[in-house]
């Protein structure tokens, strides 16, 4: 294999296969990155076995040549070695050339570097995909969900399920949610695509990397579900996932349909107060800021540590309707999910002290975040 390759594009598609990349696996060919050689471009792979990414980089783009293939072919090389050597060569014109007993070098300007690579043969092969089951939405979009739900799914592997995001899809309609046991993060939103109704868990550490890599953009992804894998496809970008097993709970049971008080309010002057209020709240254990509806449309934001002091603060709501209320809560779980209904008028509608409470956008059926409360007393 013989390629000269601009060191940008290079550098990029190595930070993102990267991504992928596990220091800690049995697997001593799974910490390197694939890289392959044919007429049309260079692909560059990297795998934990959980996540694999490809990156594709074309001969040419828009007129530019970005690659020069000299000679075909495929090496595996050192992740970690191969990415800090990219980043920091002097110049914008990278040369790789494979030698036999797989030594490779890598030319840019004066410096010149020789790496042992791995026989490119014995990288495991990507899954194949039947494009059946497949969906289309645009790349901004799909971050939003993302950045919408994966603050709610759970960092304990007590329940692996309840680690990924359930995405459903009935009728045209993408639905995410996202649990905890102590909140739940809901987005639905219209998606366009040809095949059957589908229920899948996607690891939220999935979705975390693959949000990072995507640029911000109205273009499409392609989404394609198989039994345990999902594969989201851009441009030049292929993202394997698998699948968790198991029955994501059936969540809909939580979510209240009555409300006995509704408060509408300004979502960043409520956020704000919460982040006052739980400066005193973050010395003890559990971060917790009360609640309580008075008289005029007023709501009081207060917490109380008994080692440092107490907080009080009333805010104007636009309206209360409904019973008096005293509710306490996580100001973590609270501001989470204010920031993430990115609404500026939120209702939230309390069924009571001790029972889950529902945040929407005002007229914004799409998004739902619902918490638990705290038994304070």
């Amino acid at each position: 294999m013989k390629i000269i390759i601009q060191r940008d594009r290079l550098v990029q598609s190595v930070n993102d296969v990267l991504k992928a990349v596990s220091t800690r696996t049995t697997i001593p060919i799974l910490t390197g990155i694939k890289l392959k050689a044919n007429e049309e471009g260079v692909s560059l792979t990297g795998s934990d076995s959980d996540i694999s990414i490809e990156s594709y980089i074309p001969s040419e783009e828009e007129g530019n040549e970005l690659v020069e293939i000299k000679e075909t072919g495929s090496i595996v090389l050192p992740a970690r070695f191969f990415a800090e050597i990219v980043k920091k060569l002097p110049e914008n014109s990278v040369e790789i050339e494979v030698h036999s007993h797989l030594q490779t070098i890598i030319r840019s300007g004066k410096a010149e570097y020789k790496l042992n690579g791995l026989n490119a043969d014995d990288y495991p092969q990507l899954p194949q995909i039947e494009e059946e089951n497949m969906y289309s939405m645009p790349i901004d979009l799909l971050k939003n969900i993302i950045r919408q739900t994966i603050f709610a799914v759970s960092t304990s592997e007590t329940r692996p399920v309840l680690t990924g995001v359930n995405w459903r899809i009935e009728d045209g309609q993408l639905i995410c949610i996202a649990t905890d046991s102590h909140r739940l993060a809901m987005r639905k939103t219209a998606i366009s695509g040809s095949g059957n109704s589908h229920s899948v868990v996607v690891p939220g550490k999935s979705l975390s990397e693959l949000s990072k890599i995507l640029d911000d953009t109205d273009e499409e992804i392609q989404m394609i579900f198989t039994e345990n894998q999902v594969l989201f496809k851009s441009k030049n970008l292929l993202f394997f996932s698998r699948l968790l097993e198991g029955n994501y709970p059936d969540t809909s049971r939580l979510i209240p349909n009555e409300s006995k008080t509704d408060v509408r309010i300004n979502t960043k002057e409520l956020l704000h107060a919460i982040d006052r209020a739980s400066l005193l709240a973050r010395e003890s254990r559990n971060n917790v800021v009360k609640l309580s509806t008075l008289e005029g449309s007023y709501i009081e934001i207060s917490s109380h540590t008994p080692e440092v002091g107490t907080v009080t603060e009333e805010i104007l709501t636009h309206s209360i309707d409904g019973e008096e209320l005293k509710i306490s809560f996580s100001a973590k779980y609270m501001m989470d999910a204010l920031k993430a209904l990115d609404v500026t008028e939120v209702t939230i509608n309390f069924t009571g002290a001790m029972r889950p409470f529902v945040l929407k956008g005002v007229e914004d059926e799409s998004m739902l975040q619902l918490i638990l409360p705290v038994r304070t007393y």
